[in-house]
């Protein structure tokens, strides 16, 4: 089904001159059929690398519409944004942002001194809050490491533990017969690169294998062996890290640090290496900057949805295992501190020691007229079931009302119309997720001068935050609240039952989030323009 036919076509705004930044947009903003048809989408290669940036009316993929957003943006003046990227670390060596790496000019690069006098030494590009400390526990590990104080938190941090670890054992033990398999496979193919093809030929008389092979020649049909050899090695490094550092009871990732993470006033800790003591380990950070960031339009890569008007900020402050309270709440003022005016968080956790912390920076962000974008989560779960888990960070302190009306949080949806349309694996809520973006297959720079497809709601958040950061390049008189309300207002509301959290159930999208849209750059432009007017 074509949708084209079933809009009123915008007119591209005015023809822009020297001064067309002082003209209003005229444009009709964008709206989704009343009914639509559920399809799967079949993207080609450049499609798919750069769906995020697509239009589900002019290119029927649910896009975020940036194409069409820049077109109305063609020749206007903006002012340069910095956005900080809290996260695992960035690789700032990457080619395709090298570019757009923000730049401390108050800081003489590698004298040893704090010459702009904010705390930290030679801060060139941001702040490394773990210094080289790589991996580290869940918190509900952390939480039973200090003994059993007969409280409800301990109980339920145990049971977390157990359920986890035997999940943990079980996923190893599949992932390394899957591994074994492939090795058998690729002897008797005599080749590594097999294809779903080549599987069809090879015979076995085992069972088990007869199994693996089936599924093997599902996943080849979709993928390349070269693409299923990176994620089989993703699931070994998840399972081996889980078992080696985040659910290991004698593991001790703080000691290198050399803080106590329990006293908020001992901050003397960190250095200015933002990639990290190992470049691979800012895999997660890179991906995310690239989203944001990378080159548009140059050929190589995907396409970074606010790459002419950022400089990203990276602040290291995620290791491979759950984050701490002081890292975040001292990386989000610095951050703040230091000319960010949209903060990007794709963490998040599920128990939380010095919550009061965090609460306390995003309050102080938001009277420093800074927005904070934040992944909704991977667990497929309500957050707002009765009973149902909390999230950290969030901005409605126990359950209360919002204490910021700067803090964004945002799911992420798939780019097929049909009941997967809201990613599997993205948390929902009908009060603490705000919007959904693209969040499915996202591809964007990794470490070492590489690309690769992501996935998770830490895709979709950025996304999310480049918009915010075109809107605030464009029109910065507009305030940080404000640019919160453009996003979740002008969003595209879909009229769809979605099989939310992976359940045969369906439930309706405009049911999953506060406003039940999907974010769209083209409507947000033309709603920032009308209200920087008023």
């Amino acid at each position: 089904m074509k949708f084209k036919s079933l809009y009123l076509c915008a007119a591209l705004a005015l023809a822009l001159t020297g001064c067309s930044s002082t003209k209003a947009i005229k444009a009709t903003p964008l709206a989704a059929p009343a009914t639509i048809t559920a399809k799967k989408a079949a993207l080609t290669t450049n499609q798919e690398q750069r769906w995020s940036h697509l239009d589900l009316l002019r290119d029927t993929i649910p896009g975020m519409s940036v194409d069409r957003a820049y077109e109305l943006l063609k020749d206007r003046k903006f002012t340069k944004v910095v956005v900080g990227v809290v996260d695992s670390g960035i690789d700032i060596e990457h080619p395709d942002l090298k570019p757009v790496i923000w730049v401390n000019e108050k800081e003489i690069a590698g004298n040893g001194i704090d010459d702009d006098k904010n705390g930290y030494v030679d801060d060139i590009h941001g702040w490394n809050f773990l210094g080289n400390a790589e991996h580290e526990n869940m918190e509900f590990v952390r939480i039973l490491k200090k003994g059993d104080d007969g409280s409800e938190r301990y109980k339920k941090a145990k049971a977390e533990y157990d359920k986890e670890y035997q999940e943990a054992l079980a996923g190893k033990q599949q992932i390394d017969f899957i591994i074994n398999a492939d090795k058998a496979i690729r002897q008797e193919l005599k080749k590594d690169n097999y294809t779903a093809d080549d599987l069809k030929k090879f015979n076995t008389s085992d069972p088990t294998m007869n199994a693996v092979k089936g599924r093997l020649i599902q996943i080849l049909s979709q993928i390349s062996k070269e693409e299923f050899d990176e994620e089989i090695k993703g699931a070994k490094d998840h399972y081996d890290g889980q078992i080696n550092y985040n659910l290991n009871l004698q593991f001790d990732g703080r000691k290198i640090v050399g803080d106590n993470p329990d006293d908020f006033n001992d901050r003397n800790y960190g250095n200015n290496n933002v990639i990290g003591p190992v470049k691979d380990g800012a895999k997660h950070g890179t991906h995310v900057a690239g989203i944001i960031a990378q080159g548009r339009n140059n050929g190589i890569g995907g396409d970074g949805v606010a790459t002419p008007v950022v400089s990203i900020m990276a602040v290291r402050a995620v290791p491979d295992g759950d984050e701490y309270d002081k890292d975040v709440a001292l990386a989000i003022r610095y951050a703040v501190d230091n000319g960010a005016k949209v903060i990007n968080g794709s963490f998040g956790k599920y128990y939380s020691a010095h919550s009061e912390w965090v609460y306390d920076a995003i309050k102080y962000a938001a009277s420093k007229d800074v927005l904070i974008v934040c992944a909704a989560g991977n667990e497929g779960t309500d957050l707002n079931q009765p009973g149902g888990v909390e999230r950290f960070p969030n901005d409605n302190m126990n359950g209360g009302p919002e204490i910021s009306d700067s803090f964004l949080s945002v799911g992420a949806i798939n780019y097929s119309l049909d009941g997967n349309f809201i990613a599997d694996f993205s948390n929902y809520g009908k009060t603490d997720v705000d919007v959904f973006s693209p969040g499915v297959r996202i591809y964007a720079t990794t470490p070492n001068n590489k690309y690769e497809f992501l996935q998770g709601t830490s895709m979709a958040s950025p996304n999310a935050a480049g918009v915010a950061a075109l809107i605030r390049a464009y029109y910065p008189k507009l305030k940080a609240s404000q640019v919160k309300q453009i996003i979740m207002q002008s969003g595209i509301a879909i009229d769809l039952p979605v099989n939310a959290g992976g359940e045969e159930t369906t439930k309706p999208f405009s049911e999953l989030s506060r406003t039940g849209k999907i974010v769209n750059a083209y409507n947000a432009i033309i709603l920032a323009d009308q209200m920087s007017r008023k």
